[in-house]
């Protein structure tokens, strides 16, 4: 099978290569950058362009099987004058990726969602039950009243794991983006007659995230403050609740993806898999491991905030492990050891 990966020079698109390459698939990438070192695998044709680019994204797919789509601008980022890039690159990118799709009967796609879907996590209330609670508000963001309480009595609430039926809720730019990636991938798959599988991804980290960026991951940013001898900085108290899964086991799920997409999954759906390690754990908890990792310094809980940031989300991936057979690999603590040795990419540019 020849698979196209947009956005495959980029941090998690460049692992799932060399997945790709190491079960024998054939791979072309389209990237609107040159990859770094090392360089791609022997045999990976590469297209540099835009998939915002009509002409050049059609060019990318001729005989192509299937497309994983990783290009995408990722993370918060500073302020909501980012907004009209998120959407250009994320959504207008997908619309123009669909309709050439559409155009050159192409009909299996694996889109790379994100857990931000769902803006806050599951909750319980002891006296309500599972609710949602709203937004923050910057009154109590700003008291260092972190935790969402029940919406109807105010009491404290116990986070849960958040099933792929849950409703979106997004809570930034970002997350907007993500949740209308998958209604286009849906009305795509609708409309020709495909086949598409959204992965929600959770907090991924490993070789080669970039570092010195506004839109790294937290693990990102953690890991380039110690390898400049500076404690990593923890926002709110540091007990926000996160699913860190490894690069290596998002890469496989993508694989696990692509076999779904030409057998499993019925023609004109999509359908969504929550991707975590199934161990969720602290940002303190994560910064800790990274600091003792590298020999310190410890970090530092700042009680510092963004208002676009939830508090709580861990997701279930049992249904990817049900329906599609994937087991994550690598636990978090071995994961946090290599990722404090590990090469991380140079200073990048927003989108990938």
């Amino acid at each position: 099978m020849l698979v196209l990966v947009t956005g495959g020079a980029g941090f998690i698109g460049s692992h799932v290569i060399r997945a790709l390459v190491e079960t024998r698939h054939g791979v072309r990438v389209l990237d609107v950058r040159p990859p770094e070192p090392p360089q791609l695998p022997p045999g990976v044709a590469f297209v540099r362009g835009d998939v915002r680019d009509q002409a050049v994204v059609e060019e990318a797919l001729r005989g192509v099987d299937a497309v994983c789509h990783q290009a995408a601008m990722v993370g918060l980022g500073r302020d909501f004058d980012d907004a009209p890039a998120y959407v250009g690159c994320n959504d207008l990118g997908t619309a123009v990726l669909l309709t050439a799709l559409a155009r050159l009967r192409v009909r299996e796609l694996v889109l790379a969602g994100s857990m931000v879907y769902y803006g806050e996590g599951r909750y319980a209330c002891a006296r309500h039950g599972a609710v949602r609670p709203g937004p923050r508000q910057v009154v109590d963001l700003d008291a260092g009243r972190f935790e969402p309480v029940c919406p109807r009595c105010g009491d404290p609430l116990t986070p849960g794991l958040v099933p792929e039926d849950a409703p979106p809720d997004p809570r930034n730019v970002y997350a907007a983006t993500k949740v209308a990636q998958e209604y286009l991938a849906a009305a795509w798959a609708r409309a020709t007659g495909g086949r598409a599988v959204a992965l929600r991804y959770h907090n991924v980290y490993g070789p080669g995230m970039p570092r010195d960026t506004p839109y790294a991951g937290v693990a990102s940013l953690f890991r380039s403050a110690l390898a400049r001898g500076e404690p990593p900085r923890v926002f709110e108290d540091g007990g926000q609740r996160r699913d860190f899964v490894h690069v290596a086991d998002v890469a496989a799920a993508n694989l696990a993806a692509l076999d779904a997409v030409g057998a499993a999954i019925p023609a004109g759906t999509l359908r969504a898999y929550n991707v975590g390690s199934g161990s969720p754990h602290t940002v303190g908890e994560m910064a800790t491991a990274l600091s003792a990792a590298c020999g310190g310094p410890e970090p530092v809980v700042t009680g510092e905030y963004r208002l676009g940031d939830v508090r709580h989300i861990t997701a279930s991936s049992s249904r990817l492990r049900k329906e599609l057979g994937w087991l994550p690999q690598v636990p978090f603590a071995v994961g946090m050891r290599e990722f404090a040795k590990a090469p991380l990419r140079g200073q990048a540019s927003a989108p990938r």
